[in-house]
């Protein structure tokens, strides 16, 4: 949630110039679904366990409440749809680290800088 938060007040440094029109589409469009998967994945979880009536704990006695009728139809298609969003999560981001690894160790045009959390230095200062 931070990170999302972040992302959505703070805009992302302009892409690079070796990135074409198309891939900065796919770019884009790869990390909305990050993000989207990031936040339904939870919850998809979170409906699953209280269609099952199976307790959240958080900490101690600390538990999240049911937020879905107890119903094992309704359990099973939660479960398909979490293992189903658990897949789709894992192959983009996994298309999206090969994405920045290709950028970074073929290509070499510092596309990592753009993500970083460390401050962009110049080639002056690199040398």
């Amino acid at each position: 949630m931070v990170r999302l938060v972040n992302r959505l007040t703070h805009h992302p440094p302009p892409f690079l110039a070796t990135m074409g029109p198309l891939e900065r589409r796919v770019a884009t469009w790869s990390e909305r679904l990050l993000y989207a998967l990031l936040l339904a994945q939870p919850l998809v979880g979170w409906l699953m366990l209280s269609a099952a009536r199976f307790p959240i704990v958080l900490y101690g006695p600390l538990h999240l409440p049911g937020i879905a009728p107890h119903n094992i139809t309704l359990y099973v298609v939660l479960r398909f749809s979490h293992t189903v969003l658990a897949f789709l999560l894992f192959l983009t981001f996994t298309a999206h680290v090969c994405a920045v690894l290709f950028h970074t160790l073929v290509l070499r045009d510092r596309l990592i800088d753009r993500m970083a959390l460390w401050p962009k230095r110049s080639r002056r200062d690199a040398g």
